[in-house]
C-alpha cells in the first residue's frame, strides 16, 4: 500500500499571498505580509492590495541555450505589448527549474504555475496565452 502513496493523507499547503510569502496567522483585516490594514491610505504599495487575479510573477525556465533566451526575449515583448507591469524572470538553476518539474526546455511560468514547457513561443503565441489566462 505505501508503495504507491495510497492511504495516505495529502499534505496541505499553507496558502500564498499575491507575493509568495506564506500567510502567517493575521485577523482578515491585516495583511499577511507587512501586518498593516490594506485597506488603510498608508498601505497603497502592498502587494495584498490586487489579490484577486492579479499577475504576480511570470518567469522563463531554461538552461540557457538559445531557445531558452529566445523565450525569454519574446516573454518580455509580449509583457511590454500587453501593458502588464510585471518583470519577467529568467532562471537558470536546474535545481529551481526541477522544482516546477518542467522536464522540456524551456518553460513559461505564470503565478507559479506550469502554463507552457518544450517549445519556443511567439510573441503573439505567449500574448494569446496571457489573454487566455485572464490578464
Amino acid at each position: 500500500m505505501g508503495l504507491f502513496n495510497f492511504g495516505k493523507k495529502k499534505e496541505e499547503q499553507e496558502p500564498a499571498c499575491a507575493c509568495n510569502a506564506p500567510v502567517e496567522e493575521t485577523k482578515e483585516e491585516s495583511c499577511c505580509c507587512c501586518g498593516s490594514n490594506p485597506a488603510d491610505a498608508e498601505t497603497e504599495n502592498c502587494c495584498c492590495n490586487d489579490v484577486g487575479d492579479s499577475l504576480v510573477s511570470i518567469k522563463v525556465l531554461g538552461s540557457g541555450c538559445k531557445s531558452c533566451h529566445e523565450l525569454y526575449e519574446n516573454t518580455k515583448e509580449a509583457v511590454k505589448n500587453t501593458g502588464l507591469s510585471v518583470e519577467v524572470e529568467y532562471i537558470t538553476d536546474l535545481e529551481k527549474v526541477m522544482g516546477y518539474g518542467v522536464m522540456s526546455m524551456p518553460g513559461l511560468v505564470v503565478n507559479e504555475k506550469v502554463v507552457s514547457m518544450g517549445k519556443v513561443l511567439k510573441v503573439a503565441d505567449v500574448e494569446k496565452l496571457l489573454h487566455k489566462l485572464g490578464y
